[in-house]
């Protein structure tokens, strides 16, 4: 007979014994809490012994990979988690601190069936999780989660035998080997190396180096109390000191990695901030060149360039708009056989022959490397210049409270589809469909758009616009979004606004 967790709150004696783990934790594609506010220790190996018991259940080999990110509470909280997971009689491989991708990596180098990554990503100190899986490259979608939450929460863990423990040296450097291959530059490049302090640091340096890149470091450093800033090349504050970075020292563009090392942020030549939609298409157009008839995966957040722009109609590819999330949209690069996905967060998914299907923003940085390299004559400037202009919001966040903000998101859905049955515009424009595959784009009749969805991650909405047309008409999209957003008294201010 077992029974649900009980209630327990920090600083009791029960905190120090008992599980506690706050249900919102379990989102929609990752778990992660505040520390130690949200979940104690305690609570962690409630969380290995969980997703243990939904290893065995499933049939999977009981094998995992382990890692941790650097963080200074990243330690603890992964042995905690290892306690739970030897529990419920898993194999653990501890490969040590590791970006995301190198624990993903090591699915494949171990050939082990799950992973399990303690890591908060690109959330700030105080927030920690576990990035998971079991079926390589995928991780944890919806209904993976929904059911470790209930498992977790109703007490279901079942301990069990032939639980063990192994610290497996050297994946770091497979993982660089892997990344590196046999390709070295033929074109000298000068790259700012922008790691904020996080984990990042121990890696991309490096590997830039083993390509032939001259690096320009920008807070290389190793420091997990994030001295100038969390590392979220998605961050305008990230993104503007790349470009003065680029500015000042001349480099040919800055490459950026956020906490866990699974994104990556470009900043080009001239000190111009290209956000990771248009970087995707500068990548899909170089990719499509050598893979004619190519489908890209976007998610709904991205430019309406995968699907319009002239280069890649010219090349045959096909565009797929999809869920955000690293992990719809692993599971979709995988389910239709794309070449590559792109997300405007800055997670990439490069499949078979380039990667594994899994976001890795080393891979990225050596695949952007590679693409100027098969581009001599370009810069990067030059590349952006060379897309289709439209004008885009950065990606913003109004806050709305993680018990509220899917009602609130499924009231403004139903308003949008209301106004474009009733015939009404948006910036003056007619509104030719409304895409709810996940939250509602708004789709104007000239391709300029408009989205609101919400946060799987944060106690957020998320608002992102762009125009084919002026600065004036994206800003108008915005406004008039907003306006319905206002209609809903649950929803704050934003994080940044244009």
């Amino acid at each position: 007979m077992t029974k649900p967790l009980p209630t327990v709150t920090p600083n009791t004696w029960e905190f120090l014994r008992d599980a506690m783990i706050a249900p919102t934790g379990f989102r929609e594609y990752d778990a992660r809490w505040k520390y130690p506010d949200e979940i104690n220790l305690p609570g962690m190996t409630a969380l290995g012994l969980g997703l243990g018991t939904q290893i065995r259940a499933r049939g999977i080999d009981p094998v995992i990979a382990v890692a941790n990110d650097y963080r200074d509470y990243s330690l603890a909280i992964k042995n905690a988690l290892i306690l739970g997971l030897m529990q419920a009689g898993i194999q653990v491989k501890d490969i040590g601190p590791a970006l995301s991708p190198m624990a993903y990596f090591a699915q494949f180098h171990l050939d082990v069936p799950a992973v399990a990554m303690v890591t908060a990503s690109h959330n700030p100190n105080g927030w920690t999780g576990v990035k998971m899986g079991f079926e390589r490259p995928l991780t944890h979608g919806p209904d993976e989660m929904a059911e470790l939450r209930d498992i977790v929460l109703e007490g279901r863990g079942q301990p069990a035998p032939g639980g063990s423990y192994e610290f497996v040296d050297g994946v770091r450097e497979a993982y660089l080997d892997d990344l590196v291959g046999d390709f070295t530059m033929t074109r000298k490049l000068r790259v700012v190396c922008a790691t904020g302090n996080g984990t990042a640091s121990a890696f991309a340096p490096e590997l830039f180096r083993r390509i032939g890149v001259e690096v320009i470091p920008s807070h290389n450093d190793l420091d997990y109390t994030f001295p100038n800033y969390n590392p979220n090349p998605e961050a305008m504050e990230m993104l503007h000191d790349m470009a003065k970075t680029v500015r000042e020292s001349g480099a040919d563009f800055a490459l950026g990695f956020d906490g866990d090392g699974d994104r990556c942020g470009v900043v080009d030549d001239e000190g111009e901030e290209i956000f990771a939609d248009k970087v995707g298409v500068i990548m899909a157009r170089d990719l499509s060149k050598l893979y004619p008839n190519s489908t890209f995966v976007a998610d709904v957040k991205s430019t309406g360039l995968f699907a319009s722009d002239p280069e890649l109609k010219k090349n045959g590819v096909t565009a797929d708009y999809w869920k955000t999330g690293h992990s719809h949209m692993k599971r979709r690069v995988k389910e239709i056989g794309a070449l590559a996905g792109f997300e405007k967060s800055g997670h990439y998914f490069l499949a078979e022959p380039v990667g594994r299907g899994y976001d890795c923003g080393m891979r990225v940085a050596v695949e952007i490397c590679k693409l100027m390299d098969r581009n001599p004559d370009m810069s990067m400037s030059d590349l952006r210049r060379a897309l289709p202009q439209t004008w885009s919001t950065p990606t913003m966040s109004p806050y709305a409270a993680d018990t509220e903000k899917y009602d609130i998101l499924d009231r403004l859905v139903d308003k949008l589809v209301a106004m474009h049955e009733a015939g009404e515009t948006i910036a003056g424009r007619a509104i030719k469909e409304v895409v709810t595959v996940n939250g509602a784009r708004v789709i104007l009749d000239n391709g300029s758009w408009g989205l609101v969805r919400a946060s799987s991650n944060t106690p957020n909405l998320v608002v992102v616009c762009e125009s084919s047309e002026s600065d004036d008409e994206m800003r108008a999209i915005f406004s008039d979004i907003d306006a319905v957003i206002r209609t809903e008294p649950g929803v704050g201010a934003y994080d940044q606004t244009i």
